[in-house]
């Protein structure tokens, strides 16, 4: 069985400031000012990174009177983290299932 991996959301996480992104969100919710805050990203940059992110499914939104608020979805991550699981898995083996040249 051959296994692959998500490679549009590895390409999500691949850019550095998305991925600085998922790492605070990984500890708490945080609106779109403590994101700027901490990133030190412009709020233009910031929200289209963001809307990449809420597209790919990685974060969640919680409006908050005028604040968005954004929370990781653990299971996107958890999914992902399987499907390299399973990579590894097939790569142990790889050793016992080499192709004969012809």
């Amino acid at each position: 069985m051959m296994t692959s991996v998500d490679t549009d959301l590895i390409r999500v996480l691949a850019d550095p400031l998305r991925l600085r992104i998922v790492t605070l969100l990984a500890h708490e919710t945080l609106c779109t000012t403590h994101l700027v805050e901490e990133t030190g990203a412009k709020q233009t940059n910031l929200s289209n990174h963001m809307k990449i992110l809420r597209e790919a499914g990685v974060v969640d939104t919680e409006p908050c009177g005028r604040f968005t608020y954004y929370k990781l979805r653990p299971e996107v991550l958890a999914g992902l983290s399987e499907q390299f699981g399973a990579l590894a898995a097939s790569a142990r083996t790889a050793a016992e299932n080499k192709r004969a040249c012809p």
